[in-house]
């Protein structure tokens, strides 16, 4: 890697982390039913208007000891990890994608897939706003850079992976006599088709839960919890997917070859 690399890599990093910040406010004021506007970022114990210095990304957590510098309420650790996550996964989608059309569709994909984990994680919600947003933002995208017939493929890719989510609802309900998942997984899953292609999503949901598995084992066996989000893990899967570059070639020569 030579110095002007470094350089790119470093402020992409950096825009990430930026990102991560505000990806975390957008998570817990819209989650709240809150304007993501107004008012300005805040100590939410004791009100007091943050100043430039104190909202630096994962410098002014680490500078203030993981507190707040007007009350030294602890901040959770959660902040400067979604920062520091964000700015390496868009470290990676540029490591994939380079400069170029499919890295935008990649920061907007990964943006409103990380917000997502958030809210769910912290709020059992998954927010229709930003599903919507991304869905629509990557449309336009999509018929922008790459005309009318690709992003027809992209959408009609997610009509399908939203239909065989719903089936899997379906069925699902019927078996265990109540709701198996809720109504957002199974909009992200027509978000994953727009982006990762249908046959991939539905892979994805197979990722998904082998990586929830042992988080599941834990919450039920240890903390005794019977309501555990499965759209964080269907989130990470899918920008597993998106960032490897995987194709469904890939993922049937691994099956062969178990």
């Amino acid at each position: 890697m030579n110095y002007m690399e470094i350089i790119i890599y470093t402020i992409i990093f950096i825009f990430g982390s930026i990102m991560g910040s505000f990806l975390n406010v957008v998570a817990m004021r819209l989650s709240n039913n809150e304007s993501i506007i107004w008012p300005a970022s805040h100590c939410h114990n004791c009100t007091h208007k943050l100043r430039w210095y104190e909202l630096i990304p994962i410098v002014s957590y680490i500078i203030q000891g993981g507190k707040s510098r007007c009350c030294k309420t602890k901040i959770p650790a959660s902040y400067i990890v979604i920062e520091i996550v964000t700015g390496v996964l868009y470290m990676v989608s540029y490591h994939s994608f380079g400069f170029s059309r499919e890295f935008i569709i990649s920061l907007v994909f990964i943006s409103s897939l990380i917000t997502i984990i958030v809210s769910d994680i912290e709020y059992m919600i998954i927010l229709d706003e930003v599903i919507a947003v991304s869905c629509i933002t990557i449309i336009v995208l999509s018929l922008i850079f790459f005309g009318l017939e690709r992003t027809a493929d992209s959408i009609i890719s997610g009509i399908f992976a939203f239909v065989t989510m719903y089936i899997i609802k379906l069925i699902g309900d019927k078996m265990f006599k109540r709701d198996s998942m809720g109504g957002g997984d199974i909009k992200l899953m027509f978000l994953f088709g727009l982006v990762i292609g249908y046959t991939l999503s539905v892979c994805n949901i197979f990722l998904a839960t082998f990586i929830a598995f042992p988080v599941a084992i834990y919450m039920l066996v240890r903390r005794k919890d019977n309501l555990i989000p499965f759209g964080p893990f269907l989130a990470m899967a899918a920008i597993l997917i998106h960032i490897s570059k995987v194709n469904i070639s890939d993922v049937l020569e691994i099956i062969k070859n178990i």
